[in-house]
């Protein structure tokens, strides 16, 4: 995840919550990439601290730093070195069609090298590792399968260099929209008020944000005409509770939408609570945190620049 802008319930139940789950049934990897977050202009002094705040997060989420490795993607070298070396091999008309840089391109009048070059880093992280699954959701599925033609690429160029990552990837969370505009993805670079809840929202300021959510034109829940957002609110519900489709059914149906709203809230507010309190104690202590990213980065590092050296080898390249 990037240390820009602030990680909400979307990332969590998408994202974090998945790999909580899946981290003792894989050498997992979780990275903190501080590189993609400077294809856009970040002031260095709020970067270092959203990076503190990104690895406290991972860590009150419940990753296991026993387990895993947690680290920033700056303090291992390899992730721009290797880069460079697929970005030699990445024709520019691949980066191009990239979803993500067309539509960020198209609200900007100028843009970055960086942002052009943003998938091949990403694949660099991947393929740095020798990764064979990588848990994402649809979203990001356009840059898994660059990063596969990018490491098959190489591999005929250059031998057998890369595991291919594959696409049958983990079962991913909840796809959580905006609490303001349900038709769109939840995003932590939307900066409107009522957009989405944050992980370290106060309770009084998630209540008011769900309690201003888009719903429809119906009086109550109906699931067989609910609109985006109806069917958002009890999508977030049901992925903090665990509660089965039918259960939701029954709890929901017919239930007016100030009662559907609060329901939601409180579910919200009552799983945030011990995970903010678990934030607060280890943000309160940056030397177990440095040490955590340093540990993590020292336990990666051999394997990245196994492979970089591979690559230099099978490019011909100095080593």
């Amino acid at each position: 995840m990037q240390p820009s802008g602030n990680l909400h319930i979307g990332n969590y139940l998408g994202a974090l919550k998945n790999w909580v789950r899946i981290q003792h049934d894989y050498e997992c990897i979780f990275c903190i990439v501080d590189l993609h977050a400077v294809t856009l202009f970040q002031e260095p002094a709020q970067l270092r601290a959203k990076i503190a705040e990104i690895a406290a997060i991972y860590l009150a989420a419940g990753i296991d730093p026993q387990a895993c490795s947690i680290m920033v993607q700056s303090a291992v070298p390899a992730h721009t070195a290797l880069a460079w070396m697929l970005t030699c091999v990445t024709p520019v008309g691949w980066l191009e069609r990239m979803t993500q840089y067309k539509v960020k391109s198209a609200k900007q009048e100028s843009v970055s090298d960086g942002l052009l070059q943003y998938p091949v880093l990403m694949a660099a992280d991947i393929l740095l590792y020798q990764a064979g699954i990588v848990p994402v959701g649809e979203d990001q599925a356009q840059h898994l399968e660059l990063t596969r033609d990018i490491a098959q690429r190489f591999n005929s160029l250059f031998g057998d260099t890369f595991v291919v990552p594959g696409t049958s990837l983990p079962a991913v969370g909840a796809r959580v929209m905006g609490l303001d505009d349900p038709t769109q993805k939840m995003s932590k670079s939307e900066t409107a008020a009522n957009h989405a809840v944050a992980l370290l929202d106060p309770p009084d300021k998630i209540r008011k944000i769900i309690m201003r959510a888009t719903t429809d034109s119906n009086p109550a829940v109906d699931f067989e005409t609910a609109g985006p957002g109806v069917l958002n609110l009890t999508a977030i519900y049901q992925a903090f509770s665990g509660s089965s489709d039918d259960e939701i059914k029954l709890q929901f149906t017919g239930l007016r939408y100030g009662e559907l709203k609060k329901q939601v809230a409180d579910m919200v507010i009552a799983h945030l609570e011990p995970f903010q309190q678990r934030y607060r104690q280890i943000i309160s202590d940056p030397s177990y945190l440095a040490g955590i990213l340093r540990a993590g980065a020292e336990r990666v590092a051999p394997i990245a620049n196994s492979t970089v050296e591979l690559v230099k080898q099978r490019m011909g390249l100095y080593t």
